[in-house]
């Protein structure tokens, strides 16, 4: 970590950069009790709730992360008609977001519901369903609108359908002169193409690309995706390995992991994503910006459930590493 990283990165760094956020949107509750005892129906636990939390998920998580963080963002998403879009968007909002969530009558809002008991997760039950086509062109008409105010674009892509249009809107932005940001799903990566930085993580770079032998053969595979894509930069996390970033000039650079207590990893990606496209927006090195990635995950992974990390968090940590 440079002294001249943490001379620059202060409360006011990114207060000037506008994001637009565009994904699915979720809500993520959280059940916290106690286990003490087998049910009689099943061999399983019987939680005895005691508290309950809701977090914005997804990409509202993402979007609470940029203004976390300093900047601006609007969020353009979907949402049923129903209390967890309420709530999405009363989080999002009373942190800083503006948020242009259209609701779909014929859905209901994604939720990813997660029962806890001394600080362990037991179960999580998904509820999803994919976006109504007429929504969705709405939601492109959403995007295109809002991109004309954006410093960066930030897709972020959980496979829930709310990025249909993904390849329009890397155009369009590529058109404006917007550098993309995505994080990405699934094993088809065709249609990011174009994109500025992609950000998977080493699970999903091996769907795409295939196992991985060796530093040599993740470099070649990383090269060859990079220029299938046509991408300027490649970010794959890589757990205890750290992160690694292929530049636009194809030269690899490394950022180790920092060995701190991992608590939950829920929630990381979306941090170091905001991260990474603030510090595209302020024109940081790719060093600079790798190492302060590996930073902001690093507090998040230390806190429980979907979190954010805020500027003062970050501010704190680059000082105590002096």
């Amino acid at each position: 970590m440079s002294d001249a990283l943490r001379k620059l990165i202060t409360q006011q760094s990114f207060s000037k950069i506008r994001a637009l956020v565009v994904g699915d949107v979720m809500l993520d509750q959280y059940w916290f009790g106690a286990v003490h005892r087998i049910s009689p129906e099943a061999p399983v636990p019987v939680l005895a709730v005691q508290s309950e939390e809701a977090r914005a998920g997804g990409a509202a998580n993402v979007a609470h992360n940029i203004t976390a963080l300093g900047a601006a963002c609007e969020l353009v998403s979907v949402v049923g008609p129903d209390s967890a879009g309420e709530q999405i968007k009363e989080i999002v909002e009373s942190n800083g977001v503006s948020a242009k969530l259209l609701i779909d009558s014929k859905i209901k809002t994604i939720v990813k519901l997660r029962m806890i008991a001394q600080n362990q997760q037991l179960l999580r039950a998904d509820f999803d369903q994919m976006p109504t086509s007429e929504v969705l062109a709405r939601c492109l008409d959403d995007f295109r609108a809002s991109l004309p105010n954006a410093d960066v674009l930030i897709l972020s892509d959980y496979g829930k359908g709310g990025l249909t249009h993904v390849s329009d809107m890397i155009k369009h932005a590529t058109a404006a002169n917007v550098p993309v940001i995505i994080d990405p799903k699934g094993d088809d990566y065709s249609r990011y193409a174009g994109a500025s930085l992609i950000t998977p993580n080493m699970k999903e770079f091996e769907a795409v690309v295939g196992p991985v032998k060796d530093e040599a053969d993740f470099l070649r595979k990383a090269l060859k995706l990079k220029q299938d894509l046509n991408l300027k930069a490649l970010l794959v996390t890589r757990s205890e390995k750290g992160m690694t970033l292929i530049t636009q000039d194809n030269q690899q650079i490394n950022s180790p992991a920092i060995a701190l207590e991992v608590f939950d990893v829920s929630g990381a990606g979306d941090t170091v994503i905001s991260l990474m496209a603030l510090a595209h927006a302020i024109g940081l090195t790719a060093q600079d910006s790798l190492d302060l990635a590996n930073v902001v995950a690093s507090i998040v992974v230390g806190k429980l459930g979907t979190a954010v990390a805020s500027i003062d968090d970050v501010v704190t940590r680059l000082n105590k590493k002096k």
